[in-house]
């Protein structure tokens, strides 16, 4: 994993306990739906248009997130082509709370 996150600032908020799955931690499902807010910003910024996402390759989750932490998605466009864009989007997490 790298020491800084590649792409830029699209998405940044706090989790919160209406998103969490039952053993408490946030909901893989919220994650991955701010992930993809925050690709299509980019994408719709590059596009100048409007954009909708077609398909997901994979997903890592590499540890929970709790509520109150501050999570963090970067995306940056990896390739541009003619009716789509390869956007992929990195996820950090800044917990202030123990």
């Amino acid at each position: 994993m790298p020491d800084e996150p590649r792409g830029e600032l699209v998405i940044q908020t706090i989790a919160m306990p209406k998103d969490t799955n039952p053993n408490g931690d946030i909901f893989g499902g919220w994650l991955t739906s701010q992930m993809d807010l925050g690709s299509a910003i980019l994408a719709a910024k590059t596009a100048q248009a409007r954009v909708v996402t077609v398909a997901m390759e994979g997903m890592s989750f590499l540890q929970p997130v709790r509520v109150g932490d501050t999570v963090r998605c970067y995306a940056r466009v990896e390739r541009i082509g003619r009716t789509s864009m390869t956007i992929p989007v990195e996820v950090w997490v800044t917990r202030y709370m123990t």
